[in-house]
């Protein structure tokens, strides 16, 4: 008789990675199922059972090899190239609140290391005003309150409002809060969701936003975002623009900005990053003190992550690790931002938060003519350890485009010798640029040719995409063009998780001896998404049956 025996060490993935159709593949089967002390369950089919079983894993590895793939796609897609304007500064979606020092420009962002508190930003233009804020777990019913501070700043001839950011801490995980702020006929009503306690199976929706704007383009991108139905930004630098208009309205701007998200920030928290385009250093205005007007209107919670400044720091959120870089400050062996990346990667626990993603704005990988080979300092600095620690995912924006990479890396080149290309490489991260938010500069429709083998899909149109971690072991990623009706494919792939492809295995053996003569033989095909190799050990017995052993981590 001829015996599978699949061993499980993570149950999970079995029964809620692959979902419902894979239940329904096994509730024919007539089984015994038998859990040891271990943790391995142990499944005993026969005949044409074993069969069935062999061509599910032979198919699900067949569809992985598939997604990855070994040559890239430059989208067929052309997108028409009209003027990408910002919104004319009397249109009703930059309009001020009505009533006398209404609040305005509402933010979330979060307020600490593990996600039980929140920063509430607004502004009041008039006067001071209250800076508390009411909240409660029922509309219109505040039992609770805390209180803000008061902020304002000078950007060469313009005056902010009043600044205000309240600490919201205490929180209850997964859980609706409804919050007041302002007084009397001007006070405004909100609310927003706290995220799930920290752990490796909280399912979780990002949306990954760069270079938004104040166009219309940057308004479709909003909406489109807002219908996803995902729970918290990732923002990966270059807000505003504001900084594009120096002399005139850089402050009036930064206003605007504020306004047009609010339909947005005011219910859920961005996690912001800095851009370029946040520096504004003009000497030559008398401002020299860079990101002014970025510090000074969007909080972070760096000192949580024993941070020393609010442009890289660390939070945990539901199954993920989100570290936070600055493209625009020093981040060389020695600096401030290398000590404290150094330190943050230690404290990663991936048995809490299997899930490491990291955020900056300028991309290490780019095959595009814009900015091109521009982030080649950071990469060098820091690509070793993204591949050390097995991070999953970098963010970056800065290049008016989107692309995704396979996994690769170049740690070993150097300016005097070695690889000077990159190579695939299952332990590194996916590199994604989504820098096609929809600014006033438009798009960067110049990609080189031929497209290098580490670019999976690149094309240059707006946009937003997500990140929905399902569990432990996989998440799915999606890319969303703002244009919507074309069949040409987006960009959608599966992904595995770098740290379960490193710990964790799932077996399946297939034994033509008799029962009870089963001398255990190993194989093993390492899978992961996106490019990364697929390695396949022999264990000699190749020729009796499909012996695969599926490593997620």
């Amino acid at each position: 008789m001829i015996w599978t025996v699949i061993f499980v060490t993570q149950l999970e993935f079995l029964f809620l990675n692959f979902g419902s159709s894979v239940l329904k593949v096994f509730s024919s089967f007539e089984h015994a199922l038998e859990l040891s002390s271990n943790q391995v369950l142990i499944l005993k089919v026969s005949g044409e059972e074993a069969m069935l079983l062999h061509l599910f894993f032979l198919l699900s590895l067949f569809l992985t090899f598939i997604d990855n793939g070994t040559a890239g796609k430059t989208s067929a897609f052309i997108r028409t190239q009209f003027p990408s304007v910002d919104i004319p500064l009397e249109n009703e979606v930059l309009a001020v609140p009505k009533g006398y020092n209404a609040p305005q420009q509402v933010h979330i962002s979060q307020g600490d290391y593990n996600g039980k508190a929140v920063i509430i930003t607004w502004v009041t233009a008039d006067a001071p005003g209250s800076s508390q804020v009411r909240y409660g777990l029922s509309k219109g019913k505040y039992d609770f309150t805390a209180e803000g501070t008061l902020t304002n700043y000078t950007f060469y001839k313009y005056k902010s409002g009043y600044i205000h950011q309240c600490l919201v801490s205490g929180l209850q995980y997964d859980t609706k809060y409804y919050y007041e702020i302002g007084k009397g006929d001007s006070a405004r009503n909100f609310w927003f969701e706290t995220p799930p306690e920290v752990d490796p199976d909280a399912s979780y929706k990002f949306g990954i936003i760069g270079d938004l704007g104040q166009t219309y383009n940057s308004l479709s991108t909003l909406q489109h975002y807002m219908q996803s139905g995902a729970k918290s930004v990732l923002f990966v630098g270059d807000l505003s623009y504001a900084d594009r208009y120096q002399y005139n309205d850089v402050g009036v701007r930064w206003d605007t900005f504020g306004r047009l998200i609010e339909q947005s920030t005011a219910y859920q928290p961005w996690i912001w990053s800095a851009g370029n385009h946040e520096i504004e250093y003009f000497p030559y205005m008398g401002e020299v003190f860079p990101f002014r007007s970025f510090l000074s209107r969007y909080p972070t919670p760096y000192r949580a992550s024993k941070s020393s400044n609010p442009l890289w720091y660390a939070i945990r959120r539901a199954s993920a690790h989100i570290i936070v870089l600055s493209s625009y400050s020093p981040f060389v062996k020695y600096t401030p931002q290398w000590h404290w990346l150094k330190h943050e990667f230690k404290k990663v626990n991936r048995e809490k938060t299997p899930w490491l993603i990291v955020l900056m704005h300028v991309p290490l990988y780019n095959s595009n003519e814009a900015h091109f080979m521009e982030g080649e300092s950071m990469r060098a600095a820091y690509e070793r350890w993204f591949v050390k620690y097995r991070v999953d995912i970098i963010f970056a924006g800065h290049v008016h485009a989107y692309e995704r990479s396979y996994r690769i890396s170049n740690i070993h080149y150097n300016v005097s010798g070695g690889d000077a290309y990159p190579v695939p490489d299952k332990t590194a991260p996916i590199y994604i640029t989504v820098g096609d938010g929809g600014n006033s500069e438009g798009l960067a429709s110049r990609f080189r040719d031929p497209q290098p083998e580490y670019s999976a899909f690149r094309e240059a149109s707006y946009g937003h995409s997500t990140l929905e971690i399902k569990n432990r072991t996989h998440a799915f990623y999606h890319w969303n063009r703002n244009d919507d009706g074309n069949k040409v494919t987006t960009d959608s792939f599966t992904l595995h998780n770098q740290y379960c492809y490193k710990s964790k295995m799932v077996g399946v053996h297939s034994l033509m001896q008799p029962q009870g003569q089963h001398p255990l033989k190993q194989a093993s095909i390492g899978m992961s998404v996106s490019g990364a190799s697929q390695d396949i050990y022999d264990d000699g017995y190749q020729n009796l049956a499909a012996q695969q052993l599926m490593c997620y981590q």
